[in-house]
């Protein structure tokens, strides 16, 4: 079940705006037990929601790494986007229409700071793990880098200290698509669908890679070579069902936020920034992510104080997080339940 929250005070973004109002939506499975460290937060990607066991099938089930039976599981749709939080669709007060292109520039600290904010107000004080995958990984960074005493455990997946140049030249990629479209800009919920297809198909060359498209969208044999071949109608397939349920005012709103991540900024750097975290941490990589590949996750690991290191051996790319839910299973259930802990 969603749920909403409007932050007990008033926020202001790095940039300067002030939101009078924020709401945030959120669901909860399972219970706080009485000594209330059973709490497991979980931080969504790029354009997930707050139901994690819609979006992350195999996780929030007993025996699972996020079984609700032991945890309280907990995730907060983040503000920017469409699922219930407060965005670029939602009314803006000062003019009683929606914000559209006009919604206040966010950076991935900002919506640490806005999470960090709904736990307050939840009276969640403390944090046996947080769970970050991708961008939900930055969110997971930022709030420990910003609260350090908050989380027992961290659980980092196919993520990165900062925004690299690679990734962001990825995002950017795709906002190109979207302001090719002549709608973009149009002060309508609708704007740019076209342009958020594009760069959906775009985005998921990133998240999946060759070995993943030659292993899943070969041509089954034809009677004509120009037949329709299947990758192509899996890209517009998958442009469309982003449509379906986004918007391209949100999405070029979180892309925005990923682009501005650097855990290290006012910290003294990057290494002085992941030495300070003092929550117990796995970071997993998954074997073939271009994204964010697994040499950049070791090195992500070791500039932690005793984090351990995982990895997946997959053909899906970044999206093996999503894919490979037993091997997933197999590598964090005995951090979230370690034997000494029994």
């Amino acid at each position: 079940m969603i749920h909403y929250h409007t932050l007990a005070h008033p926020f202001t973004t790095e940039a300067g705006h002030t939101f009078a109002s924020l709401t945030l939506a959120y669901h909860i499975y399972g219970r706080i037990n009485a000594a209330a460290d059973n709490v497991v937060w979980v931080c969504h990607a790029l354009t997930a929601n707050s139901d994690v066991a819609q979006w992350w099938p195999g996780t929030v089930e007993c025996g699972k790494f996020l079984d609700p039976e032991r945890w309280c599981v907990i995730c907060a749709n983040i503000p920017g986007s469409c699922y219930g939080s407060t965005g670029p669709l939602s009314v803006n007060p000062a003019t009683s229409e929606p914000y559209y292109g006009d919604f206040p520039a966010l950076t991935m600290r900002d919506i640490a700071r806005a999470l960090d904010a709904l736990a307050a107000d939840l009276g969640i004080h403390r944090i046996h793990t947080i769970v970050g995958s991708s961008v939900g990984g930055f969110q997971a960074l930022e709030w420990a880098a910003l609260r350090p005493s908050l989380f027992q455990n961290m659980v980092l997946i196919a993520t990165a200290a900062y925004a690299t140049p690679w990734a962001i030249a990825l995002d950017e990629t795709q906002r190109m698509a979207i302001c090719a479209d002549s709608t973009w800009g149009e002060r309508r919920a609708d704007a740019a669908r076209a342009g958020l297809a594009a760069a959906r198909a775009i985005g998921l060359l990133s998240y999946r890679g060759g070995p993943a498209y030659n292993k899943t969208q070969q041509d089954p044999p034809a009677a004509t070579p120009i037949a329709p071949h299947r990758a192509c109608s899996y890209q517009r397939h998958q442009g469309d069902k982003l449509v379906s349920r986004f918007n391209a005012y949100s999405y070029v709103t979180i892309l925005n936020a990923f682009d501005t991540h650097d855990i290290g900024r006012d910290r003294g750097g990057i290494s002085r920034a992941l030495a300070s975290l003092t929550a117990r941490t796995i970071v997993v990589a998954i074997s073939s992510d271009i994204i964010f590949p697994p040499q950049e996750m070791k090195a992500l690991a070791r500039a932690i104080p005793g984090a351990q290191y995982a990895e997946i051996a997959s053909d899906y790319g970044h999206d093996g997080f999503l894919v490979e839910g037993d091997l997933l299973n197999n590598i964090l259930l005995p951090f979230m339940t370690p034997p000494d802990s029994l």
